[in-house]
């Protein structure tokens, strides 16, 4: 089954081995997942957070929640 909610926005760390995602799901409300992924393991990204069930109204509020949850998210906005 595809994935329902739709990215916003990624941000990848300096090593692009963690991700977070922005997304909004189909009812409107904005969350926020951590993902990682090993290089060497094909399988892809791995959701490692367990932040995806948080609810906001407004993407801002999501993104200042996970820069102050996931420490390396604030420089990585930073540099982007």
């Amino acid at each position: 089954m595809a994935h329902a909610n739709r990215v916003l926005r990624s941000i990848n760390d300096e090593g692009a081995t963690r991700c977070v995602d922005l997304f909004v799901r189909p009812d409107g409300t904005i969350g926020f997942e951590e993902y990682r992924r090993d290089v060497e393991d094909g399988r892809g990204w791995f959701a490692v957070g367990g932040h995806s069930s948080r609810v906001f109204h407004e993407e801002g509020a999501a993104l200042e929640a996970a820069m102050r949850e996931i420490p390396w998210l604030r420089q990585a906005v930073r540099a982007e």
